[in-house]
């Protein structure tokens, strides 16, 4: 009898004992005596019984697993975001299943499909640069699955989200560049659809405003924000007629593309193009020159996305209220960026 395959009807016929009184014996039922308790779960260690955690978890209605999706684990603010949520989730008995969707949105419906299937009691997530139809989402909230956006959110009603002040962000990253002497401010921008990159690209718009700077539509350039994105980014700004001083990115891979070609070419960073980017990934602070970024703190984002879920779970209402919790950013000032201010 192979150790995995024992079942509790294994060890009743075993004992000449009926299965129901096996089952509440490795359950600690008081209806068992000691003696007999002692019994059967002497002879299920030595045969190296099991217990089916998830059979018995269906049978109470919960699996005690929640879904996190991401666009990538090899970004460090996601892999951070997973450390802050499965920390969490251990200490209250749960398991995490960790699924990334690549940026691709049939790949992440098929996540939320397979999730579902399994039972968990809730899904984490952030969602993919190709999501604008939130169709299956919706059948997941239907379904009584518990679901919390974290960074990357749906603009749709009945949502729980944990983000940082992309606004703000955008803002401060900008006016950092003005601060530092830059006039001609191009933008690398996510797809639009994102609320984060409309919102990061809205806070760079009220910064230029601020100090009276005008916005230059052909400066404002939309892609995946991967590396190559950065670098072709950057040949369209080289050839424009005029010279640009300083760029804010949504995202640090994109920059650091452009930081490489840059010094491709012998144009200098910062004297030349100050470049500020976003997510703090560890990179940043060890290419040369280090990139002034935006730390969003991805582990305290996990962490508070867990903590709200976990609560909406064992609410256990159809009632629940939905919530936005709003965490700070920070600039990180590094040598991307210490121009000169003329």
């Amino acid at each position: 009898m192979e150790n995995n395959k024992v079942t509790i009807h294994d060890i009743a016929k075993i004992l000449s004992i009926d299965s129901s009184t096996v089952s509440r014996a490795l359950n600690n039922s008081s209806r068992v005596t000691k003696k007999t308790k002692d019994k059967i779960i002497a002879k299920a260690n030595e045969l190296g019984y099991k217990r089916n955690h998830l059979a018995s978890n269906l049978r109470k209605s919960k699996t005690f697993t929640l879904g996190v999706i991401v666009p990538r684990i090899s970004r460090h603010f996601f892999s951070s975001a997973i450390a802050g949520i499965e920390e969490t989730a251990y200490k209250k008995g749960y398991s995490v299943i960790i699924c990334q969707s690549l940026e691709q949105l049939e790949r992440e419906k098929n996540i939320v499909e397979i999730l579902s299937a399994n039972r968990v009691d809730g899904v984490l997530m952030s969602v993919s640069m190709e999501t604008e139809n939130y169709q299956h989402l919706e059948d997941l909230k239907k379904r009584g699955t518990r679901l919390v956006f974290f960074d990357r959110h749906c603009d749709i009603p009945d949502n729980s989200n944990v983000l940082i002040d992309d606004f703000q962000a955008g803002f401060d990253a900008t006016e950092h560049l003005i601060n530092n002497g830059c006039r001609i401010i191009s933008h690398f921008s996510g797809p639009k659809n994102l609320e984060i990159y409309k919102n990061r690209f809205k806070g760079y718009k009220a910064a230029l405003q601020k100090h009276g700077i005008k916005l230059r539509d052909e400066l404002v350039l939309s892609s995946s924000l991967m590396e190559k994105d950065g670098v072709e980014n950057i040949k369209k700004i080289l050839s424009l007629p005029y010279k640009v001083d300083g760029i804010f990115s949504a995202n640090d891979v994109a920059a650091i593309g452009a930081i490489q070609y840059l010094k491709e070419r012998g144009i200098k960073v910062p004297e030349d193009i100050a470049i500020v980017g976003f997510s703090n990934e560890t990179i940043s602070s060890v290419i040369e020159p280090s990139l002034t970024t935006i730390n969003q703190s991805g582990f305290e984002i996990g962490k508070t996305a867990a903590t709200l879920l976990l609560s909406q779970i064992k609410e256990n209402s159809s009632d629940i209220i939905n919530e936005t919790i709003i965490l700070k950013s920070s600039l990180i000032e590094r040598k991307s960026s210490a121009r000169q201010n003329n």
